[in-house]
């Protein structure tokens, strides 16, 4: 008799006999989520997320973190799992989801990966950069800079530290611009040189399949998805984090909006808009990151059939 897994997750002869790891990429409201779990499920296998966003337990409307009934009877990992008083690094994911990443390999031969945080993927795919670990007291430091003078003077000494990185980063994340900061004073060098670009892992098979969406259309579900989060109570949850707002967690799209709008500093329209806006600034930058690297094949999100022909091999 098959095992319980076995019922739930039949495995597909056609997946060939060296593991694969498929990586499903995309930028926000792409509908990463539903190919993702479309193909997991076609595969008889499990989906590890790689959204950042995601992790926090908190932030459900604000990262349009997936309900049960989305992910189509897949289990996913690292799903709503952290507390707001937590971080976790690109380097801490990968240490936590690479036991899973074998035990799902072991038992089906086949694992997806899904999110748009590209360091992320990177970390579990390429594996890490030797860079040196936080410095506690420096840390300190620059956190404290950011609450009392903001992100822009980070931002500023980044631009004279690595232009490099400065050019490229995301702007609105505080977490990654005090890493950058860090590194060039622990190092005394520009992050940028620290990037070693190193390959994929050769121990199992990797295949990369990128949510394509003509800009128009992806635009509009950005913006449609910004309404039904407001819709499903983002104002709410939003002003029931408010106590927590310092935490870098909820200093990303979404949440600052609104923190802004409770502070007086805009309307209620104008914050909604700004979301929008910044939203599609961010999916902007997961295109360009995406596009850095050829092996991604791009694809129509509904393509069920086209991504499972490629992940086939």
């Amino acid at each position: 008799m098959p095992s319980e897994d076995e019922a739930h997750h039949p495995r597909s002869t056609a997946v060939p006999d060296m593991s694969t790891l498929i990586v499903i990429g995309g930028p926000t409201g792409s509908g990463k989520t539903h190919a993702a779990a479309t193909l997991a499920r076609r595969l008889g296998t499990e989906v590890i997320s790689a959204d950042s966003r995601q992790f926090y337990h908190a932030m459900r409307i604000g990262t349009a973190r997936p309900a049960p009934e989305e992910l189509l009877g897949v289990p996913h990992h690292f799903l709503g799992h952290l507390e707001l008083t937590e971080t976790w690094s690109a380097g801490q994911f990968a240490r936590a989801a690479e036991p899973m990443l074998q035990d799902l390999l072991a038992r089906y031969g086949t694992a997806v990966l899904v999110g748009g945080s590209g360091l992320y993927i990177d970390a579990l795919v390429k594996g890490l950069d030797p860079l040196p670990m936080a410095d506690p007291a420096l840390r300190g430091r620059l956190e404290q800079r950011i609450k009392e003078e903001g992100l822009a003077t980070l931002l500023t000494e980044l631009e004279r530290l690595d232009p490099a990185t400065y050019r490229r980063i995301d702007r609105r994340n505080p977490h990654r611009v005090l890493r950058a900061v860090e590194v060039c004073l622990l190092t005394g060098r520009p992050y940028s040189e620290q990037r070693s670009g190193a390959t994929d892992r050769s121990d199992i098979r990797i295949v990369r399949l990128a949510m394509d969406l003509p800009r128009e259309e992806l635009y509009r579900r950005i913006d449609a998805r910004v309404d039904h989060m407001v819709e499903a109570g983002l104002v709410e949850e939003a002003r029931a984090l408010l106590p927590y707002r310092t935490h870098n967690a909820l200093r990303t799209v979404g949440y600052t909006e609104l923190f802004d709008h409770f502070d007086g500093r805009t309307t209620l329209h104008q914050a909604i808009a700004l979301i929008k806006q910044h939203t599609r600034n961010y999916a902007k930058r997961q295109l360009t990151w995406l596009r850095r690297d050829a092996s991604w094949r791009w694809t129509y999100p509904q393509a069920h059939d086209e991504h499972f022909a490629y992940s086939a091999g």
